[in-house]
This record gives structure tokens, C-alpha cells and sequence, in this order.
């Protein structure tokens, strides 16, 4: 519940600071002076849109700040630790705006984008403007109003929830289809180069290893000859070797160690040179032995590097990355091939996500329909309090199972006829003006009784109402404060009669300032005003008489 509203530099008002409290508050006033000021800076507080003009000439910027107390409103204190703001029993909402046209916004004093501030403010309060029965007109408004009084939070989640799925599939079939042709026409060129590769199938790897191979078989000659001379000056010299020589410079050095101890380890690594020698020579014999010219297999190897080497230039890449290619090339195809499966997948998948949809549509409809007949009879019933006596209320529910939305296949329609043999026809289309305004206020009262903010506010919506119908307004709207905390903004004493408590807004000028105040009125000072509003600025025994009426306080004795 708002507890506390503070105004600086707001439009004409210079400061004001308000505190409220449970039960229907009354705001009235002097014409041109402001009465709905309050609700304007209020609405400025809950994230409403900011200009400059909002700015009291000759001030720096607007200051504007509510404090909630949230104790019973458990949606708020969760929303603030989801948000990881502090969520105590009492929460202040604050909005700056400079000359400049700045705005800045903050909840428990941690500075917020305007979104939030947004968010919380539709868990606190809820405004019914004197336009509204405009928008009532809208079919949109209709269902919105409709679905606030059923409570169909879960199943418009369960509708929602069921459309996205089915939009989600939907796109991404359309997608598919329209890829299909580019798809086919790709795959086709796929399937021909992965054949080719595949009846080649050039292994990763195995250019390098053939290659080597080729480079070795050209050469073989120059190898056999070149090996087998490094064989025979390393082992086999009839005459003189490396191996030979070696051996005898290690039996001159062997015959001198026994003198000199310091022979030793030059002889040592002399025998280790001699093993090393042999054992590489006899390598290069084994190299040599295995050395063999193959004119069929340099063929075969021949024509694979050159078919290795077209495939590469066709393909403008090495042909070392030919099987890399060739891997890369049979992925794109499988998926494209699985792009075709998918695609006869998904036909299947969101005819399932459109019949799951249809059902949580169908449940949604029909609780719409139980739920219009129920709101069908209060609305009426009201109506007819309201010096509408022939009038009948139908709230129209259509199910078009070709009209796919988040919030479902209905159409809604309000019908009223509001005289005898009158057929049900559209609102906008039989009722006038000051009809509009009471079936608007007769659905805003029966409907906001089921709102789950704690704070209701009616900014005039008595507009185009008097006599013995705006106390039937005046007993409604108090009925609504016996539950919850509602404002309301009124020009009719017999409204203003009914509030819990009372405020006046009055309007000042000294020289060309002026400045509009806001004020509790006391008992007495009630009485006043209500007089004020029976019979204007003369105020007699007659209206005080009536005021007192409307108080339903007993006259004073004489």
C-alpha cells in the first residue's frame, strides 16, 4: 500500500508531502487546480514517461519519490530479490528529472534502468484513467480485462509457452524450405566430388608417404651405386677400409697404454668409434641389399601423384590437404542429407506443437466463456444500479482455431444493449458518452476487485455521471476500499462523500507564480467542501445539511 508521496518541483506544485492510508481516499478540488497532479507525479514514480516541461519553471530538475509499505504484497518482495533489491517491509521508489529532460530512476536507493522501475510499479498500483472507457472500446483491452478477472496467469503461460514452441518449429521450417533448392543443387555437386574422392581415397598422410616413395624409386640407380661405394670405403676395401685403418690405430694405441695409463680413455673412445663405424656400415649394406629397381610399382606410384596432383588444382588446394578436403566435403554432405531428414522431422514436430497449442488454446477459450457469463451478470447487474435499468451485458467469445497467437484463438467482443428490444450490438456502437463512461466504471469496479496490486486509483472516471447514480458510483468505489487501499479522483460530492478519507488540492498565484498544494481535510473542513461541491462557492445550512447526509453523520441539535 502507498504510505507516503513527496512532490518537488513538479509542474506547478513547489513541494508536497503526503502520507496516506488504508481505505478509499477521496481527492477533490477547484477547477484548474490540479486534482489529478498527484496521480500524474505518482505515475511519473512508477516508470511513466519524462519531458522537461514537467519541470517547474525555474528549478534545476523534478524530484519525486513513494514509499510502499510491503508487508502484504508478497509479489513485490519476491520481484526485489529476483532483482537482488533490498526487499524489507518498506520500499521507496524514487524519479529525478533535470530541465534538460534527464530522467534517472531508483529503488531503495540503488540506481535502476526505467524498465524496472516499470516492472515493480505494476505490482503496486494500478491506474483507471477517465479515458478508459476509450480504450474499453479496443478488442484487445476487452481481452486483457476479461483474463485480469478470470485470473488466467497459468493459462495464458500454458498458451504463450505453446506458441512460441510452435513459432520456433515454424520458423525454422520455413527456413529449411526455403534453403531447399540451394540445398538440392548443393547437394547434388557434393555427392559427384565425394565420389570422385571416394573412388580415389587418398588417405591422410599418404601423399607425403608416396611421394617419399616415388623420390626414392627415381633415384634408385644413383642410391644402389652411391651406398655400395660408401660400403666399400667404410668395410669392404680389398686394400684399404675405415674399418681397417681404424683397427690398426687402436693396436698401435693398445701397445703404448700399458706405458702410459693416460692412453686409456682416448683408447676406450677409439673402440667406441670402431663399433659405431661398423655397426653403420653395416647399415648401409643392409640399405643397400634392400634397394631394388620396381619400374611397375614407380608406375603405379607415378600416375597416384599425378591423379593426387589434378585432384589438388581442381580443387585449388595442396594436395597434401586433398583428404583433409576430402573429409571436409563428405561432412557437408551428411548434413545436408540430415537437413532433408530434419526437414520431414519437423513437419511432424510442429503439427505436434500446433495441436498442443490448439489445447491449451481450447482450455483458455472455454474458461473465457465460463468466466464472460459470470462477468456478464455482475456487469449488467451493476449497470442497471447505475440508472441503467433495461441494460444487458454480453461479453461475445469466439474460437478461431486459424488465429494463432500468444494469447490464444479468441476473439472477444463486449455487447450491450441498453434498451428494451434493443438487439446486443458492439459498445462503440450503441452506447453514448455518458452510457460509455457508466458500463466502463460498472467493469472497472467488478474487475479491479480481482487485481492482485494493493493500490487502486479512479482518475475521474465519474466523468458524465451525477444524481443518484454517482452515489451508487460512491457506495461501489467504497465497497472496493472496505478490501483494499483505492484513490479517487472525483468532482461528484456524493462520491467524495463515500471516501474513508479526504483531500483537497487547491491552487495559489502570488504575482506570476503559482503554486498548486494538496491537504487531509479534517472533519469540519470535509463538511465544507462538500458543501462546496452541492451548492458551489455559497455554502448554506441547506448544503452543509446535505453534506452531513452524505457523511452520514446525524445533524447537530439546536
Amino acid at each position: 500500500m502507498l504510505t507516503q508521496l513527496t512532490v518537488s518541483n513538479f509542474a506547478i506544485v513547489k513541494f508536497l508531502e503526503l502520507d496516506f492510508h488504508q481505505g478509499m481516499t477521496t481527492i477533490t478540488g477547484e477547477t484548474g487546480a490540479g486534482k489529478s497532479i498527484a496521480i500524474d507525479a505518482l505515475g511519473l514514480c512508477l516508470g511513466a514517461r519524462a519531458e522537461a516541461a514537467m519541470v517547474r519553471p525555474g528549478a534545476g530538475k523534478t524530484e519525486i519519490s513513494a514509499c510502499f509499505d510491503l508487508r502484504l504484497i508478497d509479489a513485490a518482495r519476491r520481484w526485489l530479490a529476483d532483482n537482488d533489491l533490498d526487499d524489507n517491509d518498506e520500499c521507496i521508489l524514487r524519479r529525478s528529472i533535470s530541465s534538460e529532460g534527464r530522467s534517472k530512476a531508483w529503488i531503495n536507493g540503488q540506481p535502476v534502468p526505467l524498465a524496472q522501475l516499470k516492472a515493480l510499479g505494476q505490482l503496486l498500483i494500478t491506474i483507471h484513467g477517465q479515458h478508459a472507457h476509450q480504450g474499453l472500446l479496443q478488442s484487445h483491452t476487452q481481452l486483457s480485462l476479461l483474463d485480469q478477472y478470470a485470473g488466467h496467469r497459468a493459462l495464458l503461460e500454458g498458451c504463450s509457452d505453446g506458441y512460441r514452441r510452435w513459432k520456433h518449429l515454424d520458423n525454422e521450417l520455413a527456413r529449411l524450405q526455403q534453403e531447399q533448392q540451394q540445398r538440392q543443387a548443393r547437394q547434388q555437386l557434393l555427392e559427384y566430388q565425394v565420389q570422385e574422392l571416394d573412388e580415389f581415397a587418398l588417405e591422410p598422410g599418404e601423399f607425403e608417404t608416396i611421394e617419399t616413395e616415388h623420390r626414392r624409386l627415381a633415384n634408385c640407380t644413383t642410391l644402389m651405386e652411391q651406398s655400395q661405394r660408401a660400403v666399400y670405403l667404410l668395410s669392404d676395401g680389398d686394400e684399404v677400409s675405415a674399418v681397417g685403418l681404424l683397427q690398426q690405430a687402436i693396436a698401435e694405441v693398445e701397445s703404448l697404454a700399458g706405458d702410459d695409463k693416460a692412453l686409456e680413455p682416448g683408447l676406450a673412445l677409439l673402440h667406441e668409434g670402431l663399433i659405431q663405424l661398423q655397426e653403420g656400415a653395416n647399415e648401409l649394406a643392409h640399405y643397400h641389399q634392400s634397394l631394388e629397381l620396381d619400374p611397375q610399382r614407380f608406375d603405379e606410384l607415378e600416375q597416384r601423384l599425378s591423379r593426387a596432383m589434378t585432384l589438388a588444382r581442381k580443387h585449388q588446394v595442396k594436395a597434401t590437404e586433398l583428404a583433409q578436403l576430402h573429409q571436409s566435403l563428405a561432412d557437408e554432405l551428411k548434413s545436408l542429407s540430415a537437413s532433408e531428414q530434419r526437414l520431414d522431422e519437423l513437419e511432424g514436430e510442429r503439427q505436434q506443437a500446433m495441436d498442443a497449442y490448439l489445447q491449451a488454446a481450447q482450455r483458455l477459450n472455454k474458461s473465457r466463456q465460463r468466466y464472460a457469463k459470470e462477468l456478464n451478470k455482475l456487469v449488467t447487474a451493476n449497470l442497471r444500479e447505475l440508472a441503467l435499468p433495461h441494460a444487458k451485458f454480453q461479453i461475445g467469445v469466439q474460437f478461431d482455431d486459424g488465429s494463432v497467437s500468444p494469447a490464444g484463438g479468441d476473439r472477444i467482443q463486449f455487447q450491450v444493449s441498453t434498451n428494451p428490444g434493443q438487439p446486443l450490438q458492439p459498445l462503440g456502437k450503441v452506447a453514448s458518452g455518458g452510457e460509455l463512461s457508466r458500463i466502463s466504471l460498472a467493469i472497472q469496479v467488478i474487475t479491479a476487485k480481482k487485481v492482485s496490486t494493493p493500490t487502486l486509483i479512479f482518475d475521474e472516471v465519474d466523468v458524465g455521471i451525477s444524481g443518484p447514480t454517482a452515489a451508487v458510483v460512491g457506495r461501489m468505489l467504497r465497497t472496493l476500499g472496505d478490501a483494499t487501499q483505492v484513490f479517487c479522483v472525483t468532482h461528484l460530492p456524493q462520491v467524495a462523500g463515500n471516501g474513508h478519507n479526504h483531500m483537497f488540492v487547491s491552487k495559489s498565484t502570488k504575482g506570476k507564480v503559482t503554486e498548486t498544494q494538496m491537504a487531509a481535510l479534517s472533519n469540519g473542513d470535509r463538511l465544507d467542501e462538500l458543501a462546496r461541491l452541492l451548492g458551489g462557492d455559497s455554502i448554506t445550512e441547506n448544503t452543509l445539511a446535505n453534506a452531513r447526509e452524505l457523511l452520514m453523520e446525524p445533524q447537530p441539535q439546536t
